[in-house]
C-alpha cells in the first residue's frame, strides 16, 4: 500500500515538473520572436535617429519644444526625405541635377565602379517590373543526388549567355549558406535542372535560416483530371500561364457527383423493384 502511495506521489510530482517545463518552453517560444522583435526595430530607429537628428536644425526638431525624447523623428524625417529625393529626381530639373552629379563620379576612377555598381543592384533589385528573386528552386548541389534552395535571380544575358550557347537556356541563381542567407554562391545554370518550388521567397528564406527547422506549410494543388470529351456546356477555360485546361464547369459533374447520382439511380431501381414485386405478389 505504501508502495502504490509513493508511486503515486513519484508521477505527480513528474507530472507536475513536465507541465511546468512545457509552461517554460511555450512562454520562450511567445517571448523570444517578440522580444528580439522589439529589439531590432528599436535598434534601426535609433541608429537612424542617431544619423539624422544631427542634421535637424533645432527650430525644426521637435524634442527642442518638449522636455523628453521622441523616438523615431529621425526616421520619419529619413522617410519624407527620400521621398522628396525621388519626387525631386523624377522631374527634368532633377534629372538635370542627378545627370551632372553622376558626370562628375564618372570622372573619379575608384568612386565610379563602387557607384556603378551599387545603383545597378539597387536598380535591378527594386525596380517595379524586375521579376528577380520572386522564385524559389531547388538544384542540384554540390553533387548528384543531393539538393539545395536557391533564389532564381534572372536569365543569363551578355557575354556569359553568348559562352554558354542558347541550347542551354541558362538562368542565374543564388545559392545562398545557412544560417546566414547574405552570403551564398552564384551559380549558372540551364532551366530544366532548376525545379521550381510553390513556395515564397520569404518561406524559402525561413527555411534557410532555420537549417530546415521551420518547414512552410504546403498544399498541393488540386489536380484536374482533364475530361475524355469536350464539355457539353461552356468553352474551355484559359490557364494563368496562357495554356488551355479543362476544368470543371457549371453544367459538368464531378466524380463525387457522378458518384452519388449512380448510387442514387441504383437505389431508386431497388426501390422499383420492391415495388414491382409487391404488386405482384398481390
Amino acid at each position: 500500500m505504501d508502495e502504490e502511495q509513493g508511486e503515486v506521489r513519484v508521477g505527480r510530482r513528474r507530472s507536475l515538473v513536465n507541465r511546468l517545463r512545457n509552461y517554460l518552453i511555450t512562454g520562450v517560444i511567445v517571448a523570444a520572436p517578440l522580444t528580439i522583435t522589439v529589439y531590432l526595430v528599436t535598434y534601426i530607429i535609433s541608429v537612424v535617429d542617431g544619423v539624422v537628428k544631427p542634421w535637424i536644425p533645432p527650430a525644426w526638431n521637435p524634442e527642442t519644444y518638449v522636455p523628453f525624447p521622441l523616438p523615431g523623428i529621425g526616421l520619419v524625417v529619413a522617410i519624407v526625405g527620400l521621398a522628396l529625393l525621388g519626387f525631386l529626381a523624377a522631374n527634368i530639373f532633377g534629372r538635370t541635377i542627378l545627370a551632372l552629379g553622376e558626370a562628375i563620379l564618372a570622372r573619379m576612377p575608384l568612386i565610379r565602379n563602387v557607384y556603378a555598381a551599387l545603383k545597378q543592384i539597387f536598380e535591378t533589385a527594386l525596380s517595379e517590373r524586375s521579376h528577380t528573386f520572386r522564385r524559389a528552386g531547388l538544384v542540384e548541389y554540390p553533387r548528384r543526388g543531393l539538393w539545395a534552395v536557391v533564389f532564381i535571380a534572372t536569365d543569363v544575358k551578355g557575354e556569359i549567355s553568348q559562352k554558354l550557347g542558347d541550347d542551354d537556356d541558362a538562368i542565374s541563381v543564388f545559392l545562398p549558406t545557412t544560417p546566414n542567407p547574405t552570403s551564398g554562391f552564384l551559380l549558372f545554370v540551364p532551366r530544366k535542372d532548376v525545379l521550381v518550388l510553390d513556395m515564397s521567397v520569404e518561406d524559402a528564406a525561413k527555411l534557410v535560416i532555420s537549417a530546415g527547422l521551420i518547414t512552410p506549410r504546403w498544399a498541393p494543388k488540386a489536380q484536374v483530371e482533364p475530361m475524355r470529351s469536350p464539355p457539353r456546356y461552356g468553352p474551355r477555360h484559359p490557364h494563368v500561364a496562357g495554356e488551355s485546361v479543362e476544368v470543371p464547369i457549371l453544367g459538368t459533374l464531378a466524380e463525387e457527383d457522378r458518384k452519388h447520382a449512380a448510387e442514387s439511380a441504383a437505389r431508386a431501381g431497388a426501390e422499383r423493384a420492391d415495388d414491382t414485386e409487391t404488386v405482384k405478389s398481390e
